[in-house]
């Protein structure tokens, strides 16, 4: 069933109470232990280059993850937003230095060396999608750019959502919060482990 913009909406704003109301010491306990997952991971383990999105406000947070993959010796490369719908990602390094967007998003500098073509990445690329709730199919609730459902047509590599458990849903479809070109993340993982919503494809 199509989204009703209204059912989205709504159901942004209560899940935006409910990700408030969980409080910055819960919140920082449980994406460490989100963070633990992922980094058990057999695909966090294989992937030469993590994409990555720079968490912001009460995001579940992705610093720990970058500043680990950085040691690890992996690559990593983070989003700019360069028109409707469309991400350029550049690689970022130890200590980089983020320019704040009129969103008030961390960004990479525009550097046309550290761009990379995503995609040319192999099968073996790991992206870290956020969303502010995903559901035990692998579908996620955004906050209504498009930039990541666009992403993810494209996307040849494992996508991995981060999810608190409580902003873990059964359904959005049953909720009225998917639309027809809406497409599921390979795999979505909470403090509580991973979920595998197969058969999706990705």
């Amino acid at each position: 069933m199509p989204a009703a913009p209204d059912n989205k909406q709504i159901l942004r704003t209560q899940l935006k109470a409910v990700r408030r109301g969980l409080g910055p010491s819960l919140r920082a306990s449980v994406d460490a232990a989100l963070a633990r997952h992922v980094f058990g991971l057999p695909q966090w383990e294989a992937a030469p280059i993590v994409l990555a999105y720079l968490s912001v406000r009460e995001e579940v947070d992705t610093r720990a993850l970058v500043a680990s993959a950085l040691a690890a010796g992996k690559r990593v490369a983070a989003p700019r937003v360069v028109g409707p719908r469309r991400l350029a990602w550049y690689e970022v390094g130890v200590g980089e230095a983020f320019e704040r967007s009129r969103m008030g998003i961390d960004e990479p500098h525009e550097r046309p060396e550290r761009l990379v073509d995503v995609g040319a990445l192999g099968a073996d690329t790991l992206a870290l999608v956020p969303g502010l709730a995903f559901d035990a199919r692998g579908y996620r609730l955004g906050y209504g750019g498009g930039f990541y459902d666009a992403f993810l047509r494209d996307f040849a590599g494992m996508s991995v959502g981060l999810c608190r458990s409580a902003m873990l849903l059964e359904s959005l479809a049953a909720l009225g919060a998917t639309e027809p070109h809406d497409l599921p993340v390979g795999l979505v993982v909470t403090e509580m482990g991973t979920k595998d919503p197969s058969p999706c494809p990705r």
